[in-house]
């Protein structure tokens, strides 16, 4: 008893933390990578919402400039406990200025993948511990998620709300090599409890995704999130992201609730073709010639194939979460066999064959990585344009 007396403390006041808005004001242009997105996010963030922003930790193991996050540290500095000198800041060639004081955001921790993550749990549970919510995130490079994986569990297990964002990931990043290939990362994702797993394909659904996971963090009844992006510029057109206000807003929703069509056949489709983030141009690309065939084509796009898991899991009455998602994605009345292409292991997107009893295909990466140029390695995994055809011909044959 005497002890637990000891040991006792106040509770902390608890503090609520910013309300995120649904946007930046930036729009998606061009071709851009979703790696480059999530850089200038942040100074999009700093100018549309500096409350939020003014929250905001960031945290990365020797990777922060390769993961776009030297325009941030530039604007809000790295943390140190004390001012120090920046030996280099007369340097004109110098991009980056690394400016330490105890009033910056950015933490850098030198190539230890588990230090990151125990400081992301740390940061995480302040809103609890002491009341005061901040909006940590960390970024890795995806392939060393697994290095990390117990400690960044554990951060979550004892409630600590963060955002992990690994990039590059896949094969995409194809000249470095095996070493620095992820493979299994989404169904990691996927599995990990109280954390929604993200793979935006674009600029736009990137912007939403990660504003909406903000607006998680710090709270009760919060949760954390991983997002795997990519470092291939994609042409940003092919979101056809809607300009009437309120067809934006209906994507919006269904970006968040895990994915959108964004094709349509005019009648019932032959083949339903998913993708899942950086290879959604080698879909629309099939869509294209198997349409100059006379295939009809649906192509769905997955934002989160982690809640639409989730929402068949709650039709079969196994867990409560939403379902309208299956609904809007992979109506009965458009049911068809369904071709997967995923730049991760395919039996991530298996499940889809239980929405509505489809014959399915799936593509995606079963070996360790190669060095190569991207159209070369889509080719050798077969996640390319013309594999996904014939994937598509083989389950309508």
């Amino acid at each position: 008893m005497e002890a637990a007396e000891r040991l006792r403390r106040e509770p902390s006041p608890q503090r609520t933390p910013p309300t995120v808005a649904t946007d930046v004001g930036r729009d998606h242009k061009g071709k851009a990578s979703t790696q480059q997105a999530f850089g200038r996010f942040f100074v999009d963030l700093a100018h549309a919402q500096p409350e939020v922003a003014d929250h905001v930790v960031t945290v990365s193991p020797d990777v922060a400039s390769s993961t776009n996050l030297g325009g941030w540290i530039n604007r809000v500095g790295v943390w140190n406990p004390g001012d120090r000198v920046d030996w280099f800041a007369e340097d004109t060639e110098t991009v980056m200025r690394w400016k330490e004081s105890a009033q910056g955001q950015h933490i850098e921790l030198g190539i230890a993948e588990g230090n990151l993550v125990g400081v992301l749990g740390e940061l995480g549970a302040t809103w609890s511990r002491d009341g005061q919510p901040l909006l940590p995130i960390g970024t890795i490079y995806d392939p060393f998620v697994n290095r990390a994986l117990e400690p960044w569990s554990f951060g979550m297990y004892a409630g600590g709300q963060s955002i992990l964002v690994g990039t590059p990931s896949g094969v995409t990043l194809a000249p470095e090599g095996g070493a620095h290939h992820s493979i299994t990362t989404p169904s990691v994702g996927l599995e990990q409890p109280q954390c929604v797993a993200w793979e935006p394909a674009f600029g736009q659904d990137l912007e939403w995704t990660l504003l909406h996971a903000l607006g998680r963090l710090g709270r009760a009844d919060g949760e954390s999130a991983y997002f795997r992006l990519s470092t291939r510029p994609l042409d940003q057109s092919l979101a056809a992201v809607p300009s009437d206000p309120a067809a934006r807003e209906q994507r919006r929703r269904q970006v968040l609730a895990g994915g959108y069509r964004l094709r349509s056949a005019p009648v019932v489709p032959e083949v339903t073709i998913v993708a899942t983030g950086v290879v959604v141009p080698e879909a629309l690309a099939a869509a294209d010639e198997l349409a100059a065939a006379e295939v009809e084509v649906d192509v769905v796009v997955l934002t989160s194939a982690d809640l639409v898991f989730r929402a068949l899991q709650a039709r079969q009455g196994l867990t409560d979460a939403p379902t309208d998602v299956l609904d809007d994605l992979f109506p009965a009345d458009r049911a068809a066999p369904i071709v997967t292409v995923h730049d991760g292991h395919p039996h991530t997107l298996a499940f889809l064959a239980g929405i509505n009893g489809e014959r399915i295909a799936c593509l995606g990466i079963q070996d360790f990585g190669q060095s190569g140029d991207v159209d070369d390695l889509y080719r050798h995994f077969g996640i390319d344009t013309e594999t996904v055809v014939g994937a598509c011909l083989d389950l309508i044959g």
